[in-house]
């Protein structure tokens, strides 16, 4: 720890431990944003690590007991876990004076710590004489700063003035579809969640791939989470997006695939990280622990892509199916909040979807209650011809940021190597339009042929 710091050094992160046990109210106020990489000792990282995926899994902190039992069962090295049964009596025995003076010094602890970390990264920035990277040292410090802050969900209508008038104040990372980027006004910021909608088959996994891929050609760390696909499958999905190549075709061009790949990984910074989960066996608690590990072991994570929500399962069993369903959503937004990442999911349309001109919301399978929590919801509708001709017709149904009603008909959409292209949009009013216009003339034009027929044949 830097000596300019405040040094909150080994007693007062002993006590502070003990408050994270004994004090459930306390708990819940910091467990959001304390780490274990803030502490200084090896055994209580680990004490802080078990705490919090018990808190994640119960939402309640184990008492002194449990997390002896925890560690029995957990830790299969006999001496750390002796050390660490040792280290737990420790916390329990922690000195009572001075908890006031503990909990409000936590917070800032958290801060101080995060702030260190911001530090040593921007001079490893500074020293490698990665120019390129100056300009995220900004935003290393002023997210550190920011650490607990988005947990109170208190704002000062006068804070902040200067970052609010920012004429980009969101800082929201792109999809990489121009149409319905300039529609989402540059796309989703952190915090904020967005759900692709279709039926099966159809194209939702091919829209999170290319999300994933175009934030991370920006620069930004992003997790990609599966649970039906191949891990294979899905880096060739990337490999595709990076060469232009087919799937199929990419061991014939082996060497030049290579050759792109090894550049991709030479020349970017940041990591594009792709996790295959258990289907139908993990709750979004679950999800949201396996995160933060990954965040803990020192990968910070801007956007997080889950395909897809369906098959994440409710915490709770419970008889109302919709209701549950529902939560599922509502936790995914609220670990994308309590992280600070952006948040893409899909969910598979109903039956009527399929034979859909334009998948609306109220097609969405299951409970409707997922609808209603998403920042932006776009769906996709395929006809056979369209399939046959690679093409798509993307709605965005719902938009809490910017223009929604819109729909792009036609337009390009190439499963297999991965293009999205919306050149043109109009309302849905327009295209209702425009598809009654169609159905009028597809009628006059059969009761014309009808009188043709029945006028029987032209005599000369």
């Amino acid at each position: 720890m830097n000596k300019n710091f405040e040094y909150l050094g080994n007693t007062f992160q002993l006590q502070l431990l003990n408050q994270i046990v004994v004090d459930r109210e306390f708990s819940s106020s910091i467990m959001d944003v304390i780490e274990s990489s803030y502490f200084d000792n090896k055994y209580f990282k680990i004490i802080l690590q078990m705490t919090k995926e018990y808190y994640v899994k119960y939402e309640s902190t184990p008492n002194f007991e449990t997390l002896d039992q925890i560690v029995k069962s957990e830790i299969s090295q006999e001496l750390v876990a002796k050390i660490v049964v040792d280290t737990i009596k420790q916390i329990k025995n922690a000195p009572l004076e001075g908890t006031l003076f503990v909990q409000e010094k936590a917070l800032k602890f958290c801060k101080q710590q995060e702030l260190q970390k911001a530090m040593d990264k921007a001079q490893k920035i500074i020293n490698e004489g990665d120019f390129e990277s100056y300009d995220k040292v900004e935003g290393l410090v002023r997210e550190a700063l920011q650490v607990g802050e988005r947990e109170t969900g208190i704002t000062d209508i006068f804070a902040n003035l200067d970052t609010v008038l920012e004429e980009d104040f969101r800082h929201p990372i792109p999809i990489g579809i121009p149409g319905i980027d300039k529609l989402l006004k540059g796309g989703l910021a952190k915090g904020e969640i967005g759900v692709i909608l279709a039926p099966t088959g159809v194209g939702k996994t091919t829209i999170l791939t290319k999300i994933a891929n175009t934030a991370f050609n920006l620069g930004y760390n992003v997790l990609q989470i599966f649970f039906e696909d191949n891990p294979k499958i899905v880096q060739r999905k990337h490999f595709t997006l990076w060469t232009g190549i087919a799937p199929d075709d990419l061991v014939i061009h082996k060497e030049e695939v290579m050759s792109k790949i090894n550049e991709v990984h030479e020349t970017m910074k940041n990591e594009l990280i792709l996790k295959k989960l258990s289907s139908d066996s993990m709750t979004m608690n679950q999800i949201k622990n396996q995160v933060r590990k990954i965040i803990a072991d020192g990968t910070r994570i801007d956007l997080i892509l889950l395909d897809y929500i369906d098959c994440v399962l409710p915490e709770s069993t419970s008889k109302d199916e919709w209701k549950a369903e529902g939560s599922v959503m509502r936790g995914f937004e609220s670990m994308c909040h309590e992280l600070n990442l952006v948040g893409w999911t899909a969910t598979q349309g109903n039956r009527s979807s399929i034979s859909s001109d334009v998948v609306t919301t109220d097609q969405m399978g299951g409970s409707i209650k997922k609808a209603q929590v998403g920042h932006v919801i776009i769906t996709i509708a395929k006809s056979l011809q369209q399939k046959e001709m690679n093409l798509a017709t993307i709605a965005i149904t719902k938009s809490r940021i910017g223009k929604d009603g819109v729909v792009f008909e036609n337009c390009k959409f190439n499963n297999e190597l991965l293009e999205i292209d919306t050149e043109s949009s109009v309302t849905f009013l327009g295209f209702e339009e425009q598809q009654e216009e169609r159905k009028r003339d597809r009628v006059k034009e059969l009761l014309d042929k009808r009188k043709l027929r029945e006028a029987g044949p032209t005599i000369n």
